[in-house]
């Protein structure tokens, strides 16, 4: 049996959507890297950068209460740019999207950090039952993407605590280097898509959610000129040495792996993901490591060979909270895949508005990430 087609820089391989490798055997997405690399550098430079962002941001907010919104999940690296905030002289706003699976270390990393710094928390919390109901129509959907509207709900709330007090920025806690930009066809995520799943399998209205709908979303963007950074992109960003950072100014406390914070989080990309579409997020994540020297090849390769960490009792919460018999759940599993090309979204109108969301991306009212991914068009 042939073997796969390995980048040889990092470990992607010819199974990951839209690879390709030029002569040197180097894959398309580290060549990406590469020209992001260009566009954000670190060191000298990027704190220049960096330092002369937080002066527009102080005066841009001079009159308001808070400069900069920042959501927070308990998560390192959103913890971390709280932290960042405060020691460029900024008064941020902590924004969270409480969607009630929350794990209790997230929950008490938020507080600790928080009231440390002296950080005002703006929460959004959506009712339950209504979450549950969403949650359990995209396991319905047999897609993916179980777990965006977590995401959307926290993208949503960000505007929304920047609409209520007048900010004008919005910090995101992403970094390219140690997070890597997850391959289009693995996940996939709008406010449109949410609904006519919701519609098809669920049972409850979107009433408390907030769905991030594109005519309000253009609004705060274009005509508020609300505009989402990512300062992590100008800083030489290592993960294990801000962990040690948290842990000793603030008491915050390693939750076991990306995005286990919270519990639909960890039960996707630990369970659903890999068991039902052999997606494994950790090579996202490892290749961008080794990208940024963060870890050798072969430190990556001997990571990414070893099981899934997954806590049982997360099933049996699952179960117990969606209402799944043991039975009705091994039948969602065993559904036939399926994807967000089978549901109505906004993906048209996101490549048809491809000139405008690209002037968006030059203006920083949206991540680059954002326009690369989800404006181009793809051949199915």
């Amino acid at each position: 049996m042939n073997e796969k087609t390995i980048c040889t820089r990092c470990i992607y391989d010819e199974s990951i959507p839209y690879i390709s490798f030029d002569l040197e055997g180097v894959c398309n997405y580290c060549r990406q890297h590469e020209n992001l690399e260009k566009e954000y550098p670190t060191g000298e430079e990027g704190q220049k950068k960096l330092e002369l962002l937080a002066e527009k941001i102080r005066q841009k907010g001079r009159n308001c209460k808070y400069d900069v919104i920042i959501g927070v999940s308990g998560g390192a690296d959103s913890s971390y740019l709280v932290y960042l905030a405060k020691e460029l002289g900024l008064r941020p706003l902590a924004a969270h999207f409480d969607n009630t699976w929350n794990s209790r270390i997230a929950v008490e990393n938020i507080q600790n950090v928080l009231k440390k710094l002296d950080v005002d928390l703006f929460t959004h919390v959506v009712k339950n039952n209504e979450y549950n109901d969403i949650f359990k129509s995209f396991l319905k959907a047999s897609v993916p993407e179980s777990d965006i509207v977590a995401d959307i709900g926290l993208a949503t709330t960000h505007y929304l605590a920047a609409r209520k007090y007048g900010v004008k920025y919005i910090f995101e806690g992403h970094s390219f280097r140690t997070e890597g930009i997850t391959p289009h066809g693995w996940v996939y995520m709008d406010a449109q898509y949410i609904k006519s799943v919701q519609e098809k399998f669920g049972t409850h209205k979107l009433e408390t959610f907030p769905n991030l709908w594109i005519l309000p979303w253009l609004k705060w963007t274009v005509f508020n000129g609300i505009k989402k950074l990512r300062p992590l992109y100008y800083i030489d960003y290592n993960k294990e040495k801000a962990m040690k950072l948290l842990e000793t100014k603030f008491g915050w406390q390693w939750y076991g792996g990306h995005h286990m914070e919270n519990r639909t989080s960890y039960f996707a990309n630990n369970y659903y993901l890999p068991r039902k579409f052999s997606i494994d997020l950790r090579y996202p994540e490892l290749s961008a490591m080794v990208r940024a020297g963060q870890k050798t090849r072969e430190e990556a390769i001997e990571e990414i060979q070893k099981p899934h960490i997954f806590d049982e009792g997360i099933l049996v919460e699952i179960k117990k909270r969606l209402g799944f018999t043991d039975e009705q759940f091994e039948q969602v599993m065993q559904l036939p895949p399926r994807s967000y090309r089978d549901y109505k979204t906004y993906k048209q109108s996101f490549e048809n508005m491809r000139w405008l969301f690209w002037i968006m991306y030059k203006l920083n009212l949206v991540p680059k990430s954002f326009y690369m991914k989800y404006t181009r068009k793809y051949e199915y």
